[in-house]
């Protein structure tokens, strides 16, 4: 019997008791349903992840300088001389400072916006946009001029799209709007990415009474060589303090690349639990195929007293059982599928700012179909085994 005959023969076995076949192949079809989702959910967090870093910057270093007591600290003249003579690695820096003074405008006290004290070169750094009015220039620095400019949220909210040229207070201070960001979402809302408020960062020091900067914002020329730029900026530092707990230089790629690593591992951990399911599949088919060769005893009796080989009954009921494994695993992926977009549907519903796509790899599916096929192999052999050798004459007498 040729292989395609063997094939076929399984098909005809399997359609002749479909409801059998079905709970059969189910452990299997959960099985690679299951991790399909799974795998498609942690390739949907690590895309969006990606997205939330990128919008902070990989290819940018955060600088937070303690100092040594009151003995030693660091200026921002040596900062931006360190990127200077460095540039071959470094391109722009921007010390920035946080301002937690209550925000008024008119009448309302606004508790959600961030106020950030940015240089000049900030904007270009992150890749923000000015829509209205202009952005903070150098002289407002060297000046320490009370402007600033602002998110796209407090336009609409508060200005009525008209703030430019208007003003809002910063604890007892007063802030000229010389700005607005175009949007950075569709959504403006507060608390959120729109709702923010920046100025100067010599203003920002002055009015929140610090005087010194302590966090810088460093972007470098190749992404792929931050971590060499990291080591530089750390190796500068530790020339001027002497002590590494003076300060903390941190890594957004680095930090990325930590954050897909824990996502892996939660991934692969939930992968694994799932894969059980195949496990179980497998069981139920070496059972249901147990049976089966009890239930054609007879037959097997008839073809081996006619000549078949002990490895052509072998092959027919090992393929019968990979075939029913296959099915299961094509009825999984395809169930795997629907969920899937059932599941991106559902996560936009409830938590519609957080825009994560279940989006299963082909990897994933090449590799639990075919860990599908193998399990109705390695758990079709022993019934397959047991039927290529029975004895002919014992079994034509089975009744």
């Amino acid at each position: 019997m040729s292989l395609l005959e063997t094939f076929q023969l399984a098909l005809k076995n399997i359609r002749a008791s479909k409801v059998r076949t079905f709970l059969t192949m189910l452990g299997i079809i959960i099985g690679v349903c299951a991790v399909i989702v799974i795998v498609g959910l942690g390739n949907g967090m690590q895309g969006y992840i990606q997205d939330s870093f990128d919008e902070m910057g990989t290819d940018s270093l955060t600088v937070m300088v303690m100092g040594r007591g009151s003995s030693r600290s660091v200026s921002e003249e040596q900062m931006y001389d360190m990127v200077a003579e460095n540039s071959e690695l470094l391109n722009q820096i921007s010390p920035t400072v946080s301002v937690s003074f209550p925000l008024k405008i008119g009448s309302d006290t606004v508790s959600a916006s961030t106020v950030t004290g940015v240089s000049e070169d900030y904007f270009s750094m992150k890749g923000y946009e000015v829509a209205q009015g202009r952005g903070i220039q150098y002289t407002d620095i060297a000046e320490r001029k009370k402007v600033c400019v602002i998110g796209q949220y407090l336009n609409m909210a508060y200005f009525g799209g008209n703030a430019v040229g208007q003003t809002l207070k910063l604890g007892q201070n007063t802030l000229k709007i010389v700005g607005v960001m175009a949007a950075e979402t569709s959504d403006l809302e507060e608390g959120g990415t729109d709702d923010c408020v920046y100025l100067p960062y010599s203003t920002a020091a002055r009015v929140s009474y610090s005087g010194t900067i302590g966090s810088y914002t460093i972007t470098v020329r190749d992404k792929d060589r931050i971590s060499e730029a990291k080591t530089l900026v750390e190796n500068s530092l530790y020339e001027i303090f002497e002590d590494d707990d003076a300060y903390t230089v941190i890594s957004m790629a680095e930090m990325l690349d930590i954050m897909n690593s824990v996502v892996n591992v939660v991934i692969y951990i939930l992968a694994a639990i799932a894969a059980i399911s195949l496990v179980v599949g497998g069981i139920g088919i070496m059972n249901i195929m147990l049976v089966s060769v009890t239930e054609r005893t007879k037959e097997i009796g008839i073809r081996k007293a006619l000549g078949a080989r002990e490895s052509a009954i072998m092959r027919q009921f090992v393929i019968e059982a990979a075939t029913t494994s296959a099915l299961g695993g094509i009825l999984g992926i395809l169930l795997g599928y629907v969920l899937s977009s059932a599941a991106t549907v559902v996560i936009a519903a409830l938590m519609p700012d957080t825009p994560i796509t279940v989006s299963p790899s082909i990897a994933a599916v090449l590799l639990a179909f075919g860990v599908s096929t193998a399990i109705g192999i390695v758990f079709g052999y022993l019934p397959a085994k047991k039927a290529a050798t029975l004895n002919p004459i014992d079994a034509l007498r089975y009744d």
